[in-house]
């Protein structure tokens, strides 16, 4: 079985705001002493940090839940809580982050140590001593902690590599890795015996060096599920230039151009911008009898049905087995790499905007009323629903402060337009109440 694995779906919960706390100062020599409730913790955070060690994500193969503790609840004395450590989760270097219920991109971590908090914690509750007024000196009022952001995440592992080696199974990809870098990846005579992608640097004679990815071979389908390509093709993005090998000798009784058109189309029908990268078509096998004559052919065929406005792509015949051609190949690799910027992998539309506090959406409607199966009138919304946790229902004056806060909202005047009467029965979440007119 392989341990490689790029892709997994994951839950993380930052942590809960501490609750604020209710209570009075009491000493012999001190009358009136007012409120003494202080505030709770902050909750931590879920951050998400690059590890150069870490070559998968199979360490969210089993552990699918991430959840960072709450803050420390106010104390007497109006002392605050304390703030809940964040909870650090090691990523490796190109994993990208997705929202898993919009799609949109949260981020795209390449850098060693680069963070992201991925989900936010709450701020904690107000004590009664944030509510004390010259018209109410000693308030049995007190928040609630504002619960933790909570978000399912869709992982992508996309391998950091400059130049990526595409081509039919077997055209020997694997086997020009072995020869320019010291990777040893499993070599053998038949179909996918590279079943996950392989990474190594090359160093040229003029002291250039750079990384290639050796990919699972592409087979006609791939883009639609067949073979293994489909699983792989997203490695492919990062890289800056496409060296494509194709077995000259057409040992496998194929003709190298159909090899060629067939493979960029997979890469098209995958990605249209994959074909943005600038391609070196690699003849491999020129030391079999019939490559000769084959590339010639296959050279014709290029010139034949290329746009005559487009630039030819640049062929070099080369031979794994007896490492002819290969310095040549690698000079020109990191000459076209040297000119050859960094691509773009999502534009705006897919990236979501950040954040700079996790809160309230402004442009959100503050509440929504709908109507249960049991005439119950039902209130929603983000933002009612974060003012109902964090209300302290055991207090009062606590739920005589949501009620005007619901009718600040315009809540009653809503439901009274909606048709409701007096003794209606409204519900917040399973927490039920009659509507009084």
């Amino acid at each position: 079985m392989s341990m490689f694995l790029d892709t997994a779906k994951i839950k993380v919960k930052a942590g809960n705001g501490g609750d604020g706390m209710v209570a009075f100062r009491r000493e012999k020599y001190v009358p009136n002493g007012g409120p003494w409730g202080g505030d709770g913790g902050r909750g931590g955070n879920v951050v998400f940090v690059v590890d150069e060690g870490l070559r998968t994500l199979m360490d969210f193969r089993y552990n699918r839940h991430f959840k960072a503790q709450s803050g420390e609840k106010g104390m007497t004395k109006g002392m605050h809580g304390r703030g809940a450590e964040d909870l650090i989760v090691h990523v490796p270097q190109g994993t990208t982050v997705r929202d898993a219920e919009t799609g949109k991109v949260l981020t795209d971590l390449i850098e060693n140590g680069q963070k992201f908090v991925v989900a936010h914690g709450g701020r904690g509750g107000r004590g009664n001593i944030r509510f004390a007024t010259p018209k109410n000196p000693a308030p049995e009022i007190s928040e609630n902690g504002e619960p933790g952001q909570e978000r399912e995440l869709q992982l992508e592992l996309k391998i950091l590599a400059d130049v990526g080696l595409v081509g039919f199974p077997s055209v020997g990809k694997s086997t020009l890795l072995s020869v320019i870098t010291s990777a040893k990846p499993k070599i053998g005579a038949y179909h996918f015996t590279t079943i996950v992608p392989n990474l190594g640097m090359v160093r040229t004679q003029s002291g250039e060096s750079f990384a290639v990815a050796d990919l699972p071979g592409l087979i006609e389908g791939a883009s639609q599920g067949v073979g293994l390509g489909t699983q792989f093709l997203r490695h492919i993005e990062r890289t800056r230039v496409i060296l494509h090998v194709i077995d000259m000798s057409a040992s496998e009784g194929r003709d190298p151009y159909e090899d060629y058109l067939a493979i960029n189309k997979e890469l098209e029908s995958y990605n249209l911008r994959l074909m943005e990268r600038p391609q070196i078509i690699v003849a491999n096998k020129m030391d079999m009898p019939e490559s000769a004559e084959n590339l010639k052919v296959f050279k014709e065929k290029l010139v034949a049905n290329y746009d005559e406005f487009d630039e030819l792509p640049q062929i070099f015949p080369i031979s794994s087995l007896t490492k002819q051609g290969l310095s040549t190949l690698l000079d020109a690799t990191a000459e076209l790499l040297d000119k050859t910027p960094e691509f773009l992998l999502y534009d705006e539309s897919e990236m979501e905007e950040e954040e700079a506090y996790y809160g309230f959406d402004e442009d959100a409607p503050a509440f929504e009323i709908s109507r249960d199966d049991d005439a119950a009138w039902v209130l929603s919304g983000d933002k009612l629903e974060k003012l109902f946790t964090m209300t302290n229902f055991d207090r009062e004056e606590a739920v005589m402060k949501f009620a005007r806060q619901l009718r600040g909202m315009g809540v009653d005047e809503a439901l009274r337009a909606r048709g409701a009467k007096d003794g209606d029965l409204v519900r917040i979440g399973k927490f039920e109440f009659e509507f009084v007119d």
